[in-house]
């Protein structure tokens, strides 16, 4: 499996705390069967992001890790208006391995109606926006279709691991289901910040996928689609969304 969203850089973020936890953290991962991580600190108003530095402390992470988990370097972009216009100008600054797919974090407390224009622009751009966990966003839990409608435009959606196994409560895993049914989830990941509260593991998920979708559909979302991401191609499973459930 590949886990493209997951903060395990060390001191960087609200992250592990220390080297050793980032350390155990991949560990963790890999006994999960996660070959592949993305580190993916922050980028907001409360943590800013030094692509290069942290390009240094991901390659610090790979000498005490060794070959296992291969480690790449995204962001958890935040979709405000001071970042949008920094990504326009310099969309490698942000996105994952410097390529075409750009993690994108809505806001939880405002989605403004031009927020649509802004992933337009960016997949005019060749930039295609990764929409991280809409299913824990208190505002798209009351307006899932708005998912729907960025997933017909191009974007890809991301939804928690967790998430779909009740880790989120309710509301996200209710979520969670009415979007994998209407065919509007391509890529599971952890979204893991530590080793226990939310720990970097996908099997769980992908297992509970499959109930929901089948074995072929779950591997997508854990193997197929996120080694896509992290390669700069197109997804291979990449379903119009199902206005209605199955």
């Amino acid at each position: 499996m590949i886990d493209i969203h997951c903060h395990v850089l060390a001191e960087v973020d609200d992250g592990p705390k220390s080297w050793d936890i980032s350390e155990e953290m991949c560990r963790m991962a890999v006994a999960d069967g996660i070959e592949h991580i993305v580190a993916t600190p922050h980028a907001n108003s409360r943590y800013a992001y030094d692509r290069e530095h942290l390009k240094e402390l991901v390659d610090h992470l790979r000498q005490r890790v060794g070959e296992m988990p291969r480690l790449s370097l995204g962001c958890d972009f935040h979709l405000s208006y001071e970042n949008l216009q920094d990504v326009m100008a310099i969309p490698e600054r942000y996105t994952i391995e410097g390529g075409r797919y750009l993690l994108s974090e809505p806001s939880n407390y405002s989605i403004p109606a031009q927020l649509e224009d802004s992933f337009a622009k960016l997949l005019a751009l060749g930039i295609t926006p990764v929409i991280t966990h809409p299913e824990r966003n208190p505002i798209l839990q009351r307006t899932r279709e708005r998912i729907l409608a960025w997933a017909e435009m191009g974007c890809v959606i991301q939804v928690t691991g967790s998430a779909l196994t009740g880790g989120w409560g309710e509301a996200a895993w209710l979520t969670a289901e009415w979007l994998i049914k209407r065919q509007a989830v391509h890529v599971l990941a952890s979204d893991g910040h530590d080793l226990k509260r939310r720990p970097p593991v996908l099997s769980q998920a992908r297992d509970a996928a499959a109930e929901h979708c089948g074995d072929e559909v779950a591997r997508a979302l854990v193997e197929d689609n996120p080694r896509a991401v992290i390669s700069g191609k197109a997804l291979p499973y990449f379903p119009a969304p199902m206005m209605k459930e199955r």
